[in-house]
């Protein structure tokens, strides 16, 4: 994820099927209609804790109300073909902050960690954590990225990668932040906090402008 996620609408979906190994195939299939509603990156997570879910991100140049893309019938299609029963809530918003606490090259692929969360103040949130930062590197915290819904100005999707899968649940089970974030993380529509390891991102060019690049 890098500078594009800076110039994009971002949506963000959390769901369970019952085979994640074919939901990247399914999205290779399907890069022709996912150009035609401006999805230009798509990135898969796989959850380390549950065996069905799935974390999707995807990055869109959006040209109409999102009310009217998330009616599209590329995104129900999307659902059925992968096997969703309910469909899931999906986070739409813009990116808000990235903080970097570790610039050094791991050689193991980091975790993710994803919440959707309410914040009362969310620039205050962004300089807690930039104020925190060293207490974050030494929790194994590489990267931090906040999002805020464009529904709601309280509403706000945090992405951290951290160091590996014990590092992101000492951190979600003894950092402060952590404690405040997750008192409404996974209430209502929020999903349960996602861990997860990266399994693909694509690159979706334009209709008609060439094959994707994975």
């Amino acid at each position: 994820m890098r500078d594009w996620l800076a110039n994009s609408l971002v949506l963000v979906s959390d769901y369970r099927v019952a085979d994640p190994s074919a939901v990247w195939m399914l999205i290779q299939q399907r890069t022709a209609a996912l150009a035609d509603v401006g999805v230009h990156h798509v990135l898969v997570y796989t959850s380390t804790t549950d065996s069905d879910r799935v974390l999707v991100v995807l990055g869109i140049h959006a040209h109409g109300p999102v009310r009217d893309l998330l009616r599209s019938r590329a995104f129900f299609d999307w659902f059925d073909a992968v096997g969703v029963q309910d469909l899931p809530a999906v986070f739409a918003g813009e990116l808000l902050e990235r903080i970097d606490f570790d610039t050094d090259t791991h050689a193991a692929p980091p975790v993710m960690v994803c919440l959707v969360t309410s914040v009362a103040d969310i620039d205050r949130l962004n300089s807690r954590v930039r104020d925190d930062a060293a207490a974050f590197r030494a929790a194994g915290v590489q990267r931090f990225w906040s999002f805020r819904a464009l529904d709601d100005p309280h509403e706000v999707l945090m992405l951290q990668q951290i160091d590996d899968e014990s590092a992101a649940r000492r951190w979600l089970n003894e950092s402060d932040d952590a404690d405040v974030w997750l008192a409404e993380a996974g209430v209502g529509a929020y999903p349960p906090v996602f861990i997860g390891r990266f399994l693909q991102m694509m690159t979706i060019e334009p209709t008609g402008d060439g094959a994707p690049r994975s």
